[in-house]
């Protein structure tokens, strides 16, 4: 098979063998977790998942952008169908809290299923501070039709809310949700104590934590 062009001119290659390219994903988030985006190569990600092509993450993904898109989607199907799930345990009743758990808990449980060591966190925590990156991972987000309810009725819950003030603590929730979540899983790769015990546990404490953002009062 030979490599063809797509619309826009990029140069798509044959489809790489789906053990190759989780081994270059995987490499990558490791690589990125501990190292940071911007200090890691392709050549090097290439090195360390032992491919004898040191551009092999360009053939099989393109660019680092493409590499960080595939990453973000590498945990997307699972995250949506944790955050349908919960969205469909809400109650007749529902209250800010349960919301809130809807976006909290889809993350806790799938770091909790991934087991140790992981990387998911901390490689997601780097894009939500990066403006250039960000917009990869919140596309995404408000693709998934039960995070877009999600956020809807959480915001239906603090309607009272000025809008300055609900678009900062919806700031607020994504960098406290995502930095905890990646400062828990860099304390348990390193095997330093962590104020929960499980991410059960760590979830319930960040609900807590961030229900309170979204109640304190206005000034």
């Amino acid at each position: 098979m030979t490599t063809s062009d797509n619309a826009a001119g990029k140069t798509v290659q044959p489809p790489a063998t789906g053990s190759t390219r989780e081994i270059i994903l995987a490499t990558a988030e490791r690589l990125f977790a501990e190292q940071g985006v911007y200090n890691v190569s392709n050549r090097q990600i290439s090195e360390a998942a032992g491919q004898g092509n040191n551009a092999a993450v360009h053939y099989h993904f393109g660019t680092k952008h493409d590499l960080i898109t595939a990453l973000v989607e590498r945990h997307q199907d699972a995250l949506a169908r944790r955050r349908a799930y919960h969205v469909a345990q809400v109650g007749d009743d529902p209250k800010l809290r349960d919301w809130v758990a809807c976006v909290v808990l889809p993350v806790t449980d799938h770091l909790a299923e991934l087991g140790r060591p992981t990387w998911f966190a901390r490689f997601n925590a780097q894009l939500v501070t990066d403006p250039m990156l960000h917009p990869i991972l919140d596309r995404r987000f408000r693709a998934d039709p039960a995070m877009a309810t999600a956020v809807q009725e959480l915001h239906r819950c603090v309607a009272h809310l000025p809008p300055e003030v609900c678009a900062e603590r919806s700031d607020i929730t994504k960098h406290l949700m995502m930095h905890m979540v990646a400062d828990r899983e860099r304390a348990l790769a390193k095997g330093t104590p962590t104020p929960r015990d499980t991410w059960s546990d760590a979830a319930t404490g960040l609900v807590d934590a961030i229900v309170g953002v979204w109640q304190a009062p206005v000034s």
